[in-house]
């Protein structure tokens, strides 16, 4: 298992000093949120992405993969009933997975419940298949045979009100059925969600790309009362081997030890139930 730090909760210092931190506290990679760069993807520029390859390398920290992807940008919607927005989204998202590449990403997060909403008087079936069309999208740029496009299914207290849970996620995983396209689960929203998270984790099984780690409260794990042990076991179950993330939503504590607190505590459940 690998540990990667969102890097938003580290975004009042410079990029390097992110990976500096991100390397002194035992972390394995950060996962970048383009918005803490600009707030459209297109215009991060080459010099940007050349200093996050440069203090990936020098650090020995990857750049895991991005996330928060539809913060920042405007007019986007990947369930529009407007074909132009989608299609404009499409293309942005796009755009997204060629700037996860350009960085050395391996994974992108597809959460953005606000850009993904059903909107009034559409079904169900019409804002599943568009979402699908824009996923397979994602998935076939070309190069990113390797990158992983992982769908979160995320709670309503997110102001989501379109894909909920595992379920429905690992169903859309298989209809689009290509090796690129998985499934993200996250703490927060998962403990809400899911009847049990950890026998979730279990049933998502091989498709479980990448796991993101926050406690009830919107903190690091350690600042709050989750109990961590059952999804590590839970993963360990499944011998995953991909990141898990520790990804926050209330930015009170100090960064460095907001960080370091959630790492020791992710570690220590690990240990406790190996």
């Amino acid at each position: 298992m690998k540990y990667a730090l969102c890097n938003e909760i580290m975004k009042e210092f410079e990029i390097e000093k992110q990976f500096e931190i991100a390397a002194d506290l035992g972390f394995d990679a950060l996962e970048i949120a383009p918005f803490t760069l600009n707030d459209w993807v297109q215009e991060i520029t080459d010099e940007q992405k050349q200093r996050i390859r440069q203090s990936s390398e020098d650090t020995g920290v990857a750049a895991a993969g991005i996330h928060w992807l539809l913060v920042g940008p405007t007019g986007l919607h990947i369930t529009d009933p407007d074909p132009a927005v989608r299609a404009k989204t499409i293309a942005y998202s796009e755009d997204l997975v060629k700037f996860g590449l350009e960085i050395g990403a391996v994974y992108q997060v597809v959460g953005s419940p606000a850009q993904r909403a059903r909107k009034e008087g559409l079904t169900y079936q019409q804002c599943w298949e568009w979402f699908k069309e824009a996923m397979v999208a994602c998935a076939q740029v070309p190069g990113a045979e390797n990158f992983q496009v992982c769908i979160e299914p995320l709670a309503p207290t997110t102001n989501n009100n379109f894909l909920f849970n595992h379920l429905e996620v690992t169903k859309m995983c298989r209809e689009i059925n290509l090796p690129n396209v998985g499934v993200i689960l996250d703490t927060y929203s998962g403990l809400q969600t899911e009847s049990d998270l950890p026998e979730a984790i279990r049933a998502t099984g091989d498709l479980l790309r990448h796991y993101h780690c926050n406690d009830m409260n919107g903190r690091a794990p350690g600042w709050g009362d989750t109990d961590f042990r059952p999804m590590m076991r839970a993963l360990l179950d499944i011998n995953y081997q991909h990141y898990c993330s520790i990804e926050v939503f209330d930015f009170e504590p100090d960064p460095i030890e907001h960080a370091r607190k959630g790492l020791e505590t992710l570690k220590q459940a690990v240990a406790d139930v190996s």
